[in-house]
């Protein structure tokens, strides 16, 4: 393999194991660094630097163990319903606000007349923030569907929408509609079974 091939090899190697740290989600975290660290390694046996290689080698088996971890850990999640005038939920919206608009324009008068809101709790911590107004009898408008970012795995919207149906059809509510232009709360609704 020529040299500029192999420089080239390095160069993209290096890139994406830096894209890798730029994630906010460990589990993209995890995936990106572990092709970078694939292909690093590989750059390093062909250079014939075994401490590049075997140091890559050690970085890939760390994220393996890591995104095992990640894959086969059983997280515990409960619905908490929201007090809209409690400190807490101010703080939570205040501390979040500038992330949760970058979904879409989020008004706090909602919050107050929303016929739904719950925190979503993962492992005990506040994880998420859903809330939604009645659209019609049967049918609830998502206004806020929010994840702190390291809970962005898709596991909350499961756990929301798959495992507590019957929580939502017991209030007599049988869908969900959302409004939205932002495409990655598009991917995300799709990717919830939303059509």
């Amino acid at each position: 393999m020529n040299d500029i091939v192999l420089e080239w090899i390095g160069y993209i190697a290096s890139a994406i194991v830096l894209i890798s740290l730029l994630m906010s989600s460990i589990k993209k975290l995890r995936w990106i660094n572990l092709v970078g660290a694939l292909l690093f390694g590989a750059y390093g046996f062909m250079i014939g630097s075994i401490p590049t290689g075997l140091m890559n080698v050690g970085i890939v088996i760390i994220d393996v163990y890591y995104l095992a971890r990640i894959y086969l850990s059983k997280d515990y999640f409960k619905l908490l319903p929201v007090s809209h005038d409690s400190d807490y939920t101010k703080t939570f919206l205040r501390f979040y606000e500038n992330d949760i608009n970058t979904f879409g324009d989020f008004d706090k008068v909602t919050l107050e007349n929303a016929e739904i809101s719950l925190y979503i709790l993962r492992n005990m911590n506040p994880a998420g923030l859903f809330i939604c107004d009645k659209y019609d009898n049967e049918t609830l408008e998502i206004k806020l569907d929010y994840a702190i970012p390291q809970y962005r795995d898709f596991k909350m919207g499961d756990f929301l929408f798959e495992k507590n149906r019957d929580y939502f059809i017991n209030l007599g509510f049988k869908r969900f509609i959302a409004f939205t232009n932002e495409k990655a709360h598009i991917n995300y609704v799709k990717k919830m079974g939303f059509k």
